[in-house]
């Protein structure tokens, strides 16, 4: 999850900085937090079949128990929330 939070930044943006952190939230739970300084929201878009980029996202909303983006001084921040724990 952080790999393809961090990947879209470099690659989606003219950000000259990216930023990463994780934090453990809670009993169970940790959210990953993505910053950079471009004012363009992510869309999830469903790629072509052949298309080499555009899954991302999806990926994110996929793996994650929750997720989202929102406009920040400065940019943008991209997050993603991940049960740790394995009870249900």
């Amino acid at each position: 999850m952080v790999t393809e939070l961090v990947a879209n930044a470099v690659e989606h943006t003219d950000a000259a900085t990216v930023g990463a952190s994780i934090t453990r939230t809670g009993e169970g739970s940790a959210r990953i937090v993505v910053t950079d300084t471009s004012r363009t929201r992510p869309t999830p878009v469903v790629p072509h079949a052949d298309a080499e980029h555009g899954r991302g996202l999806l990926l994110a909303e996929a793996l994650a128990d929750d997720w989202g983006s929102e406009l920040v001084h400065g940019g943008k921040r991209m997050w993603a929330e991940l049960r740790t724990d394995t009870k249900p």
